[in-house]
């Protein structure tokens, strides 16, 4: 019987990373292509089960280095349209800025959470600032990679969320948008929605818990 949702936070109960990069993009006068570049080969190494060693996403999403460390590594990579680095100082608040709340989603959890199951976030941060405000009203537990340095898709970050609600992997069901966070969570019995739009992900859990969550 399922009782328990771990879902995370970036692009699931936010508007898209995308959109928020292509702001900040075009704010920035970046480079997109050579961005884009840049990016996929250190995302696609981060989230590759079978890559070998380090990124510095790994160590940002452990919280092992600090943000202005990886702004600069970051910023040395990326070139504007003037051929330049652009400015290392607040480049990741820069790139979060765009980030909306998904109403629709936020109003899946509460309704989750007072239908009595247990709700936990389970998010990758890039040391950026998040909206704390309402937490306490969404979620029984709170797990951020950078704070508990352990990260997605790594089992051990699923397994103290798990913890956290006391709860069995077969009891919860978790939503992201990366799948390979989904894959890792499937492979410890648990049950993944990759989360692409806000009424398929709603619909599916209705269908899992046989319950609405719609206002």
């Amino acid at each position: 019987m399922l009782k328990g949702v771990l879902i995370d936070w970036g692009g699931v109960l936010t508007t898209s990373l995308g959109d928020s990069i292509v702001q900040w993009l075009e704010a920035d006068r970046i480079d997109s292509s050579h961005y884009r570049g840049v990016m996929s080969e250190l995302v696609m190494h981060a989230y590759n089960a079978g890559g070998d060693g380090e990124n510095p996403i790994h160590a940002l999403e452990r919280g092992e280095v600090s943000a202005a460390e990886f702004e600069r590594v970051l910023a040395a990579r990326l070139l504007t349209v003037d051929g330049v680095p652009p400015e290392a100082d607040g480049l990741l608040t820069r790139m979060f800025a765009g980030f909306r709340p998904v109403e629709e989603m936020n109003e899946m959890v509460r309704l989750a959470r007072a239908a009595g199951l247990a709700t936990c976030l389970l998010s990758n941060s890039w040391a950026n600032d998040y909206p704390r405000d309402d937490w306490d009203a969404l979620f029984d537990a709170v797990v951020i990679s950078g704070e508990v340095g352990m990260r997605k898709p790594e089992p051990r970050i699923f397994h103290h969320a798990l913890g956290l609600i006391s709860l069995e992997p077969r009891q919860c069901v978790f939503i992201d948008d990366i799948e390979a966070n989904i894959e890792a969570a499937r492979a410890l019995g648990i049950v993944g929605i990759h989360h692409r739009e806000a009424g398929t992900t709603i619909s599916e859990m209705e269908k899992l818990f046989s319950l609405p969550f719609r206002a």
